[in-house]
């Protein structure tokens, strides 16, 4: 199950590093690079300053992440078929392979380790799926079918495919 408090804590202490960069340290590799002179061609001068706008981009995007997990109401997150938070095995039905996703919000996103959003062509196809459902998900390379054999939800509720 995926703690929003966890997620909620990483962000901030990210967000209290970026912010230090870009209050104390960014200001300060600026003005060292303009002791140097010209700043036409003032080499540290211009990465701090690039690395400052992509700082604040990210400051930005982090205080948006933030917003958003704040604004995430439990109560509305199904308590026993698939939604935001549910980490959920799949049978492939051609190729018998299982595999387990979990959806979770954009700033955990990590395809590699399951972890994607609902925003998926898979978590639109398996939105409000229980176990034991077949399910079709349209991909870019075609389509692919499922069974949904165990669910978790963010709630802790666990739910496995009657054998």
């Amino acid at each position: 199950m995926m703690d929003i408090e966890k997620l909620s804590e990483k962000l901030k202490a990210e967000l209290v590093k970026l912010k230090h960069e870009y209050d104390v340290e960014l200001p300060a590799q600026i003005a060292e690079a303009r002791e140097h002179g010209d700043l036409k061609e003032n080499a540290d001068y211009h990465a701090a300053r690039e690395r400052m706008g992509f700082v604040k981009g990210k400051i930005a995007h982090l205080n948006e992440q933030l917003e958003r997990l704040h604004s995430i109401d439990l109560s509305n997150i199904p308590e026993d078929n698939i939604g935001f938070g549910s980490k959920v095995t799949l049978l492939d039905l051609d190729t018998d392979a299982e595999s387990t996703i979990t959806f979770v919000s954009e700033g955990e996103i990590d395809p590699l380790k399951g972890k994607i959003t609902m925003a998926t062509p898979y978590g639109r196809a398996l939105a409000g799926k229980k176990p034991g459902e077949e399910v079709e998900v349209q991909i870019p390379a075609g389509t692919k079918k499922f069974l949904i054999k165990s669910l978790e939800t963010i709630h802790g509720n666990e739910f496995s495919a009657k054998e």
